[in-house]
């Protein structure tokens, strides 16, 4: 692929920890990790800088999983080492395919990856590297969307690639109401307004803040992540007016 096929340069993909498990929906699920290396492999081949952010729902959700069983910051602190079991596991897939990876987190952890450093990720992504953020923010009470989002404009991203289970956003609950609308567009403020539930309100105003649009799209064809990138219109853009 020419390289001025590319319609976002540099992107930031948030993936959940649940489509890494695939029909298990705990722990990982190699062929579904591998077929979505596939496609970050082909990206990097075709010029595209990309870091990662991935979430750890598949081993635990901090506030679901902790419930009123567990101190909300201890729980919220166990579910960004579960982002970072996750990150390791697409890491090492990828470097399976020959592609460069470095994972960074916002909780220091030396012996198994490098700190978060601005400066480090944006020259790795330069060299053609893959970055994994893992740890979200490094803060309790913020989700790995928040995370995604924060990353995606210290990197200056073009872009957040939002890959879900769901195909777009809807006006309500596809799985509940056979009627719901999908959208080709939609702004952050019919986001928020209508509660559409993207990303969580914390993340969605980020993202509307710092004018970073995001691609919603289903990760259940991996193929889908090259889709966007090229600027084939799949899926629904969240963006400004």
């Amino acid at each position: 692929m020419a390289e001025q096929e590319i319609k976002y340069k540099r992107v930031l993909l948030k993936i959940s920890g649940e489509a890494l498990a695939g029909d298990a929906h705990r722990g990982l699920d190699f062929a579904v990790i591998g077929k979505v290396c596939d496609v970050i492999k082909r990206c990097v081949d075709a010029g595209v800088q990309i870091g990662i952010v991935v979430g750890g729902g598949n081993f635990w959700r901090g506030l679901k999983d902790g419930g009123d069983k567990m101190q909300r910051v201890r729980a919220d602190h166990m579910g960004m080492l579960a982002t970072v079991i996750n990150a390791l596991a697409v890491a090492d897939c990828l470097e399976q395919r020959g592609v460069e990876v470095r994972v960074q987190t916002a909780i220091e952890m030396s012996r198994i990856a490098e700190p978060y450093i601005r400066g480090r990720a944006i020259h790795h992504l330069e060299k053609g590297r893959v970055v994994i953020f893992g740890c979200g923010t490094g803060n309790p009470f913020f989700s790995t969307d928040t995370g995604a989002v924060l990353r995606a404009v210290e990197i200056d991203a073009d872009a957040i690639l939002l890959a879900k289970n769901i195909d777009g956003v809807y006006s309500a609950d596809p799985m509940k109401d056979p009627t719901a609308v999908r959208y080709d567009h939609i702004t952050f403020d019919e986001v928020l307004s209508a509660h559409l539930g993207v990303m969580d309100t914390t993340a969605t105003s980020l993202s509307m803040d710092n004018h970073m649009p995001i691609i919603v799209f289903a990760l259940k064809d991996p193929e889908n992540i090259y889709r966007v990138v090229t600027g084939e219109k799949i899926g629904t853009v969240v963006k400004e007016d």
